[in-house]
């Protein structure tokens, strides 16, 4: 039926940029709250065809608000990919997330999201309009409200389109990692705080949201439940302080919504595709997600692996380094990103389509280094396939932390020649390189893995070195290598090419003053120096962070005693790089990256409660014990 605007149930026109009809729904779930949809189908009275279902936190229409992840780049409005979708034979639904846009209920991030999307996708194949076929798509929260829902094993899920998101554990890969709750989701909460019903209902929360200086709030942690700038909206402060506090991986963490792992075997036997980016904090969820669901299913499963920032797939560039005209999806894995989630769904859903490759990734590398007109690096890159990832034809490499500051795949005193590799300590080598990390003056996060971090900090690839961008707590402008508390080691200028395309794991002996402290590693791309960057270019790959409290386990951490020497292990998510001839191959190590991770305080003390804060005096031994291993390519293969 066709009735006025406005009402639910009501058939109505789409404005342009859309076309075809629009009905706002209410999806009932089981709990009895109503959550608000919209259909989008070509005709008024439409017949059963497949759907395409999206939920989000950020509104289901552009009136609501669009995701603070993507405000910068103005995406097209739903109408407008709606109508594309369903010129390709599909009806979709997008619908406001509980407690989000016109849904009722109360938001908590995440946890309800597994019986909420459940109920939505079985409410919508009972419906005269669909045929029985359910497809999910989305990105970001929209990508793990997905693996929530297909935990429960909702029967009537057909295929998944996960993009830069879909928790495979939320502990170890987008609220946690390596132990260090990274604290976007404080951004996130406090953006999000803005814009809840609650607040826009309420016009002194609004004004008291916006009195607080998110900046100012970061230069005085540890935060407090009621001493924060959530405590205007408590619903948010309450389920962020959650996240926080459960410092150790337990019960909170194993619940459905964020803990995909647990559930994999209930998971529906769906084809699934899984799109991340080198400077994306979902990376690692992304690869075993596709892992393990390809591994456990008999429907196939998909990996995109760009050189994107969260869910730019449409950019050349991230940050300061531009990959050239190769590296959008748009053009190159299809003619623009709608047409690739079509074509996709075609492909799974229609059997007489063909099949795209298992795993297709962006070999970063190989330009001509010179700053183009935008003032970005050129540093090129190329699209590659793979049935596997890491590529099946990797081989793995390891290379020794060196006393002399050297990275090589032989170890090496101090004094020694590269051409004299045998190692032998003498009382001049020192057995181990060790610093002071002061929480009171941590190491500035300059690019890497972020999202939703404005405005204290954006994710992509920088020449590391602060500038009036970086969000620091010291005004110091000289490279992160120059810092006391940094560890540098690089190779020599490289001879040949080097491909890297994987995980980066360091494996680093250690001891620490301090009954707790964090390992950070990154793994970095040295330009040399050149007319346009006379002082070379430090590009960022990828970062690492692990808690030694959880050296052992995340389920039962244990303090470090002071002195002792201990094994740990610090991963970096996955990366793919051509190292340039004349390029340096360098490897960071220090104890902090902040503003991406909470700060360790050294006490050993519960993040959120201990007010204290001691240095730490940290050793790395560089006497054959701290390796970094890295998977590499034969050249002549890419």
């Amino acid at each position: 039926m066709v009735d006025s605007p406005g009402g639910h149930d009501v058939w109505q026109r789409v404005p342009e940029p859309g076309s075809g009809w629009r009905q706002v729904i209410s999806v009932p779930v089981r709990d009895g709250v109503e959550l608000v949809a919209d259909v989008y189908a070509a005709e008024p009275d439409p017949a059963p065809r497949p759907v395409l279902l999206e939920r989000t936190p950020y509104g289901r229409c552009r009136a609501r608000g669009s995701d603070g992840a993507f405000e910068s780049w103005n995406p097209p409005p739903p109408e407008a990919v709606c109508r594309r979708l369903v010129e390709r034979g599909y009806h979709v639904v997008r619908q406001d997330c509980r407690g989000r846009g016109d849904s009722g209920g109360t938001f908590v991030k995440y946890l309800n999201e597994a019986e909420d999307g459940h109920d939505t996708v079985e409410w919508i194949a009972a419906q005269p309009w669909c045929d029985g076929r359910v497809a999910t798509m989305g990105v970001s929260y929209a990508a793990h409200v997905q693996t929530a829902l297909a935990s429960l094993g909702t029967p009537h899920l057909s295929a998944m389109f996960l993009d830069s998101g879909g928790f495979a554990s939320a502990y170890e890969t987008g609220v946690r990692l390596g132990g260090a709750f990274e604290l976007k989701q404080a951004t996130w909460a406090f953006a999000r705080a803005k814009t809840s019903a609650e607040t826009l209902a309420d016009p002194v929360r609004a004004a008291a949201l916006d009195t607080e200086s998110i900046e100012e709030w970061f230069r005085h942690l540890p935060w407090r439940r009621g001493h924060s700038p959530l405590r205007h909206a408590p619903e948010y402060e309450g389920y962020l302080f959650e996240q926080w506090e459960h410092g150790r991986f337990g019960p909170y963490w194993q619940q459905l919504g964020i803990y995909g792992r647990g559930h994999f075997d209930r998971f529906p036997d769906v084809p699934s595709l899984h799109i991340s980016s080198w400077y994306d904090p979902y990376i690692q969820t992304a690869v075993e997600n596709f892992r393990e669901l390809g591994a456990r299913k008999t429907s196939p499963a998909y990996l995109v692996l760009g050189p994107w920032t969260h869910g730019k797939r449409s950019f050349s560039y991230a940050g300061d380094v531009d990959f050239g005209p190769e590296a959008t999806l748009d053009g190159n894995l299809a003619p623009d990103y709608v047409e690739f989630r079509a074509d996709w769904f075609d492909s799974q859903l229609n059997p007489t389509a063909s099949n795209p490759p298992a795993v297709r990734y962006f070999r970063m590398g190989g330009g001509s280094g010179k700053r183009n007109a935008d003032g970005r690096i050129d540093h090129g890159g190329r699209w590659l396939s793979s049935s596997t990832w890491p590529p099946e034809s990797s081989y793995t490499s390891r290379f020794f932390l060196n006393a002399d500051g050297s990275l090589s795949s032989e170890r090496r005193a101090v004094g020694e020649s590269p051409e004299t590799p045998a190692f032998s300590a003498s009382p001049e080598s020192p057995e181990y390189l060790e610093y002071d990390h002061d929480p009171r003056d941590p190491v500035p996060t300059i690019g890497g893995q972020v999202t939703s971090g404005e405005p204290v900090m954006v994710g992509g690839a920088f020449d590391q070195r602060p500038d009036d961008r970086t969000f620091s707590l010291s005004r110091s402008r000289l490279p992160l290598a120059s810092r006391p508390d940094v560890l540098t080691f690089e190779t020599e200028p490289l001879e040949k090419d080097v491909v890297v395309a994987g995980p980066v794991v360091a494996r680093l002996a250690v001891s620490s003053s301090a009954a707790d402290t964090d390992f950070t590693v990154k793994l970095i791309d040295v330009h040399p120096p050149s007319a346009d960057y006379p002082a070379g270019f430090a590009m960022n790959l990828t970062d690492g962070i692990l808690r030694c409290r959880y050296r052992d386990s995340f389920e039962t951490p244990s303090p470090l005693e002071p002195g002792r020497i201990y094994d740990v292990t610090v991963e970096a998510p996955g990366t793919a790089n051509l190292f340039a001839r004349g390029h340096r191959i360098r490897v960071d190590i220090s104890s902090s990256n902040f503003p991406r991770f909470d700060v360790n305080s050294g006490t050993g003390e519960p993040e959120t409660t201990d007010r204290r804060q001691v240095i730490a005096t940290n050793r790395v031994f560089v006497d054959g014990r701290s390796t970094i291993t890295l998977h590499l390519l034969a050249v002549e293969q890419i």
